[in-house]
């Protein structure tokens, strides 16, 4: 065998041997489960029309102080640390309407404590951010769901007005389910059992779920980097595996509105300089947020089908865990907020509004109802603000 022969087997060899590398890590990671929708994203990403576009960046924390089944005193350190820390990092960070980075804090029913409340209402209160409604059950009825969100909201509305409530008197929140488990979607029926879950969450006043992207988790579902209403089967689990797209001058339907976070491969930010890593959005120490993750995030373009030059960002995190801490309320995160300002937020190219998840849906339904120009002016479009009485007192 010649030389030539030798190098080129080699090369085929090593060309197979990388191919069946990324094959193998795609596959255990469960990427060929929504492969198809990504792929069928990047050939129909629609183009923005003149004029800037509008950039809504909501940060989504699964707010678990308890975590670990810690002990008191550290529950206590953790949320002492985001209120001293939190104002201290957005200092100097503002986006085109004035406005600092917003937090939203999906905070658990089962976690809760007066005093964690209490310190989370003062510094939301101060513009920082808003809480919302995050749920780990397991084995669970829906008369069990029911009385768990019914006493949860109407507490977090009464007692500090830390949620909004309608003229109508219903106490409105978004939603966050932890474990991923949204709606049962878990293959093996954990940390959920209940398999009407969206009709249960929107007849007990939530209006969107947040808890998606969960990839590699098996409850990621095949509809991506999208929002979308998605329609309860009572009978199967997983119904928002697939639903019907928000769009201008549509009209909601089916059970719950499901806006998800951005989803696909990063091949900027390689394994082993060959294996693209999975783009999930979640920030931690591990998956810092690096300008190529942020501007793909941009890019991925989320948006209201019919108005593509408004594009929602929602990115997630745990943000009580030790280990991930200080990326988040530290020189990394700080260095996202200068990136978002500083390339998307000339005010010719692109505007950057830091929203929260209320004000994020907020500003979808404006665009599903055909408004048009600054998303500033929709924040309150349909939800209210709270009103955070109890820091007030």
């Amino acid at each position: 065998m010649s030389v030539l022969s030798i190098l080129v087997l080699g090369l085929t060899l090593a060309v197979l041997l990388v191919s069946a590398l990324l094959v193998w890590s795609l596959w255990t990671r469960r990427v060929f489960d929504w492969l198809p929708a990504y792929l069928s994203g990047l050939r129909n990403r629609p183009r923005p029309g003149n004029g800037p576009v509008h950039v809504m960046f909501c940060f989504v924390d699964h707010y678990e102080p308890r975590w670990g089944n810690c002990d008191y005193e550290t529950e206590r350190k953790r949320v002492r640390r985001w209120c001293e820390d939190y104002p201290r990092l957005c200092e100097g960070h503002r986006d085109a309407d004035g406005r600092p980075p917003r937090h939203s804090f999906f905070f658990p029913e089962e976690e809760y404590r007066p005093e964690h409340m209490k310190d989370l209402v003062e510094l939301c209160s101060r513009g920082y951010g808003e809480i919302e409604v995050h749920l780990h059950h397991d084995n669970d009825t829906e008369a069990g769901l029911r009385e768990k969100l019914r006493g949860f909201t109407r507490l977090l509305a009464d007692e500090y007005g830390a949620l909004p409530v309608m003229p109508d008197g219903r106490v409105a929140w978004a939603f966050v389910h932890g474990n991923w488990a949204l709606d049962n979607s878990r293959p093996d029926g954990r940390w959920c059992g209940v398999n009407n879950e969206l009709i249960v969450l929107r007849e007990e006043g939530c209006y969107a779920d947040f808890t998606l992207p969960s990839a590699p988790d098996a409850t990621q579902t095949r509809t991506i980097n999208s929002i979308y209403y998605a329609t309860d089967d009572p009978h199967c689990p997983k119904s928002h595996d697939h639903g019907e797209p928000v769009r201008v001058g549509g009209q909601p339907s089916g059970d719950l509105m499901i806006i998800q976070g951005p989803l696909g491969l990063n091949w900027r930010w390689r394994k082993f300089g060959v294996v693209p890593r999975i783009e999930n959005a979640d920030v931690r120490r591990t998956s810092p947020p690096r300008m190529d993750r942020t501007d793909l995030w941009v890019r991925t373009g989320i948006h209201v089908a019919g108005r593509p030059e408004w594009v929602f960002v929602k990115v997630h995190t745990h943000g009580t865990q030790e280990g991930d801490v200080d990326t988040l309320l530290g020189p990394p995160t700080a260095a996202m907020f200068t990136h978002l300002e500083s390339r998307y937020n000339d005010g010719e190219r692109y505007k950057l509004h830091y929203v929260t998840a209320r004000e994020m849906y907020n500003i979808i339904k404006a665009a599903e109802a055909g408004c048009a120009g600054d998303p500033d002016l929709y924040r309150d479009h349909v939800i209210p603000a709270p009103t955070f009485r109890a820091a007030q007192k």
